[in-house]
């Protein structure tokens, strides 16, 4: 698939050596699909939205945190509320002695998994961070200006790396947030109880429900639907799997009631959207 918007370095930095800048979305909106001349971090602080990124549908929220490549094809088709940072950065404009491969996952000759989770501690290490080098990258450049961007993006790329987790692995340390989206991460294929997860670790349904929908703009069955749905959405694409093997796969006991689902999410059946 051919990809028709390339956004352009002159559009957003400042100068030909300049290598990181910030762009706030204080909402994200719909973004029609991309390609850029740069590479970005993209990480979600509020609400919820579809972010497809090279033909992969993945439901977002806060703590998501995507590695995006200059040559990987993304888009925002669906967002509610969606608050998120860009830090947009040349990795050939990078100067410092350091490696940068072993911190930015996207630059590895074998790209990993470009979506992580970051910890709820991370978030809170990382917003200041991001916000000083916005600071800084707004400021008149002068001698120090280039080292005072590097040195912040490797500060941010650090934390950003300590605090890190693939969404379906658990956090080494967090908040209750933290844990229960974990949960959820490794509950695609397989029935989740909120009752039991609450009794296990102690804590009140009533009150992480309102925490979860406040975070996120959806409460943890509609969460947990729509992950399920991109993931069948990925199979369908990228498999040849039966349709009833990837219902099971995706935490459908019933094949009949997937495609009800996801016919009624997507606006078309599981075998058109395979046939698309």
């Amino acid at each position: 698939m051919s990809c028709q918007l390339i956004l352009k370095k002159n559009d957003f930095f400042t100068s030909a050596t300049q290598p990181v800048v910030v762009a706030d979305r204080y909402p994200q909106n719909i973004f029609a699909e991309h390609t850029h001349e740069f590479c970005e971090l993209v990480l979600v602080w509020r609400g919820n939205g579809l972010h497809v990124l090279n033909d992969r549908p993945y439901r977002i929220t806060c703590g998501d945190l995507f590695y995006v490549r200059a040559q990987d094809r993304h888009s925002y088709e669906v967002v509610n509320d969606l608050v998120l940072h860009n830090v947009i950065y040349c990795p050939e404009r990078l100067t410092l002695n350091v490696n940068w491969g072993e911190l930015l996952p996207g630059e590895r000759t074998t790209f990993t998994d470009p979506r992580w989770r970051l910890d709820s501690q991370g978030m809170a290490l990382a917003k200041p961070l991001i916000d000083h080098l916005e600071t800084e990258t707004l400021r008149q450049e002068d001698n120090l200006s280039g080292y005072a961007i590097e040195s912040l993006f490797l500060q941010l790329l650090v934390t950003l790396k300590r605090h890190r987790y693939q969404p379906a692995q658990t956090p080494n340390s967090g908040e209750n947030l933290d844990f229960l989206m974990a949960a959820l991460g490794q509950s695609l294929d397989s029935p989740f109880d909120l009752a039991e997860f609450c009794g296990r670790h102690q804590l009140s349904e009533r009150a992480l429900r309102q925490l979860f929908r406040q975070r996120t703009g959806m409460s943890i069955s509609q969460y947990l639907r729509q992950q399920r749905l991109c993931h069948a959405q990925y199979l369908l694409r990228n498999t040849e799997l039966l349709i009833s093997d990837i219902a099971t796969r995706c935490g459908f006991e019933d094949s009949n009631y997937f495609s009800v689902v996801f016919t009624r999410e997507t606006g078309m059946t599981p075998r058109l959207w395979r046939q698309r």
